[in-house]
């Protein structure tokens, strides 16, 4: 009997766009799929109704926005599948794509997440095969707790040639499309609410690792992404997220001898950042701001952090040496 897999997608608003990806998942080749959207506070007319047209789908609405990783969360708490792929309705799928994800996870009874490769929609649409910004082939972290994917480095994003066709363990799995356990999940309590959204699947993936869990990338599967549909990057709103998000990432996750050097070392790129951005026009002021914003966020909310930290090192079986023994120092690759 095939595993059961629930695809949970938080939504907000852009109907349009949710549509688009379930027809697309209706012409995915696995027989024991079923759907949960999320409706993260809205209020659109005719939901209801558009979910009830796919097989297997159902709808559950929050009265409240609670970003991606609250729509999540609460979506894991009404599935009972054997796994999950937490997926952003953004998104367009080959039919084979989910199909290719259960294989590998059960060959590996270790494993805690996966990710398919992530193609540019908008690419894909003009018939080129490039990899999209958010998780391309696999998303890796350096030393520095900078991530970046194999496929992307900075906003350099390289064409699919097949170079990356070989299935790897990397470093957390893109929220793209992110295929995990749900045991798992569940085991180490899912996303971090407090992140909202940005680097939550990082955070996630991190503590799997942490916990002995495998992360790995799945190259047959693929899925086309059209990206920034929530967030649009560049933006002084998505900085401050993602500076803030990886601070308090750092904060929970890191050795102590691996903060001992990395927040000392970070705080001077922190503001190295900040007056980059002085240098970004428009809005040159807001987003040299938004990293100063996302300091004094984690200094206000050290405490719960470090709350947070005591829980996630109590889970710790590998060590930091293990984790980072082929992550670069010298990339840094935050936007």
């Amino acid at each position: 009997m095939d595993p059961s897999v629930e695809i949970i997608i938080p939504h907000f608003k852009r109907r349009d766009m949710l549509e688009r990806c379930l027809d697309s998942l209706e012409k995915t080749i696995y027989p024991s799929m079923s759907i949960l959207v999320v409706d993260n506070g809205g209020s659109q007319a005719g939901l209801v109704f558009l979910v009830k047209r796919y097989r297997n789908a159902r709808l559950l609405r929050l009265p409240e926005n609670r970003g991606y990783a609250g729509g999540c969360n609460e979506g894991l708490k009404h599935s009972s599948a054997d796994y999950v792929v937490f997926m952003n309705d953004d998104t367009e799928h080959d039919p084979l794509w989910l199909d290719s994800l259960v294989k590998a996870a059960l060959e590996d009874r270790e494993i805690g997440a996966l990710q398919p490769k992530i193609l540019s929609l908008k690419d894909y649409r003009k018939g080129k095969k490039v990899f999209e910004y958010a998780g391309a082939a696999g998303g890796m972290i350096n030393r520095l707790c900078y991530p970046w994917c194999l496929g992307r480095t900075f906003s350099t994003i390289e064409p699919d040639r097949g170079q990356y066709d070989v299935e790897q363990e990397i470093f957390w799995a893109s929220g793209v499309a992110m295929f995990v356990k749900r045991t798992v999940v569940e085991e180490l309590g899912g996303f971090d609410e407090d992140f909202f959204m940005q680097m939550e699947e990082i955070d996630l993936s991190w503590r799997m690792k942490l916990a002995g869990y495998h992360v790995r990338s799945v190259p047959s599967s693929v899925v086309l992404h059209e990206g920034g549909a929530s967030l649009q990057g560049g933006t002084a709103e998505k900085i401050y997220f993602n500076h803030r998000n990886n601070l308090a990432m750092i904060l929970k996750n890191r050795s102590m001898a691996g903060l001992l050097w990395v927040i000392p070392s970070r705080l001077l790129l922190e503001v190295a950042a900040a007056l980059f951005f002085l240098t970004q026009f428009p809005g040159a002021l807001k987003k040299s701001g938004a990293v100063f914003r996302a300091l004094a966020y984690n200094i206000r909310k050290l405490d719960c952090t470090m709350k947070k930290r005591q829980k996630v090192q109590a889970m710790r079986i590998v060590g930091d040496h293990t984790i980072f023994s082929h992550s670069p120092i010298s990339l840094i690759a935050q936007r």
